[in-house]
């Protein structure tokens, strides 16, 4: 009996190469086009995006409202330099990422995709959107806290070149720990 192999096809990774002018990607399942999100339709796609993906990761049984997770979504952007950069693909919101200047860093606030586009390389690709508004704006470190069981977003931050801390604190509002990552640029 004969076997038939199938044709090993490497997966896209994205380089600096594939970061152009227009920030997008191609995935398998479509161009990812980033974009600045300026204004409250922004802050609202955000919002669903968020609640979705965090009823997932949690698995919970239904979503918050964009409503209710609004709130966290505004404070972070009434940060002063605080940017939106909003991930679509056909289209259609797919992720985001929400992140300000400090002092000698970006800190990413919220970084999401949607349940529905896991997988298919959005948060690399607002990752390396936010490498590139860093390095626009003089900065050469980025930062973020992590839920610190959250598995799946630490091996995407690990992937791609971000690295933990020993750091450690209890988030305020939902009481997990967090562990902080850091991202050095060159």
């Amino acid at each position: 009996m004969a076997r038939h192999r199938r044709p090993h096809v490497r997966p896209h990774r994205l380089s600096r190469a594939d970061a152009c002018d227009d920030v997008r990607v191609n995935g398998s399942v479509g161009v990812v086009h980033v974009t600045a999100a300026p204004g409250e339709s922004g802050a609202t796609e955000s919002a669903t995006i968020w609640a979705r993906a965090k009823a997932r990761r949690d698995l919970e049984p239904e979503p918050a409202t964009a409503g209710e997770t609004m709130p966290g979504i505004r404070r972070r952007l009434s940060i002063d330099g605080a940017t939106l950069l909003l991930a679509r693909r056909d289209g259609r919101p797919v992720g985001f990422v929400l992140l300000a200047p400090r002092t000698r860093t970006v800190e990413i606030f919220y970084l999401a995709v949607d349940p529905d586009a896991w997988g298919g390389g959005v948060a690399t690709r607002l990752l390396l959107s936010a490498e590139d508004h860093a390095r626009q704006i003089g900065r050469r470190t980025l930062e973020l806290w992590v839920i610190a069981d959250n598995e799946r977003a630490i091996r995407v931050y690990e992937r791609s070149g971000w690295v933990g801390t020993e750091e450690v604190q209890r988030d305020p509002s939902s009481g997990r720990l967090e562990r902080r990552f850091l991202r050095h640029l060159r």
